[in-house]
């Protein structure tokens, strides 16, 4: 490979600079098509595909023609940018008039928002292909190889951003999730212990007795379970 050209190492540190603890998921990846702009490829448009629910989606972009881009060839199902997602092959159009026939809707949306260039690179994480960089440019790139070499880098690193970037509030929302569901063990406990001690009951009868009237009044059970922590008695139907 030929050496980074001025400014592209910065890229990659900035890149990977990822405050998770601080930075959403959405924005990392608002990040990675930003920074994607600044590269000496010289796209002025870029868009982060990664699959979601049924199909693949624009998790994020930067430029205003990246997006109805994207969404051009999502609705048929075809274009560039799948075909690197897909096929894991990079996809480099120079001029994408010449590609009306291979990808009609593709080419018409280009022509429509004045996008004449396009470089599409598959984010792998190993041996996987996450997702794909849509590179996009109102300007005709001419692209060594040497251009080409440093966005699929480029591409590879913001895979590894991004999945860490996934990882980490995957497991955060876990994390919370498990943490409200032993709050609301210890807050039931607690209105459990209230109910026994007031009405001289085993445990099983009071969570009994919490469970009713959940059900009575169509409340959720940590927040009955709460109204008794508070008040020291069971919410009537006046509570809701």
């Amino acid at each position: 490979m030929a050496e980074y050209p001025d400014g592209f190492a910065e890229l990659l540190v900035a890149l990977n600079q990822s405050m998770v603890s601080e930075e959403s998921l959405h924005d990392t990846l608002a990040r990675v098509a930003y920074i994607a702009c600044q590269s000496p490829v010289g796209a002025d448009n870029a868009g982060v595909t990664l699959q979601r629910g049924d199909g693949p989606t624009t998790a994020a972009f930067y430029g205003d023609a990246a997006l109805p881009l994207d969404t051009a060839q999502y609705e048929a199902d075809d274009g560039p940018c799948l075909a690197a997602y897909r096929t894991g092959e990079i996809v480099r159009l120079e001029t994408i008039a010449e590609h009306n026939e291979q990808w009609p809707h593709f080419a018409e949306a280009a022509a429509q928002h004045g996008i004449v260039s396009s470089l599409s690179l598959p984010m792998r994480l190993d041996s996987e292909t996450v997702g794909a960089m849509n590179l996009y440019s109102s300007t005709p790139l001419v692209l060594s190889e040497a251009d080409v070499d440093l966005a699929r880098l480029f591409a590879e690193q913001a895979a590894v951003a991004v999945s860490n970037a996934e990882v980490y509030w995957k497991t955060y929302a876990l994390t919370q999730n498990l943490m409200a569901a032993l709050e609301s063990r210890e807050l039931i406990g607690e209105a459990k212990g209230i109910i026994a001690t007031t009405d001289k009951v085993t445990l099983d009868h009071a969570f009994d007795s919490l469970r009713r009237r959940s059900q009575q009044l169509n409340m959720k059970l940590r927040d009955v379970a709460q109204h008794v922590a508070d008040t020291g008695e069971l919410p009537d139907a006046g509570s809701r």
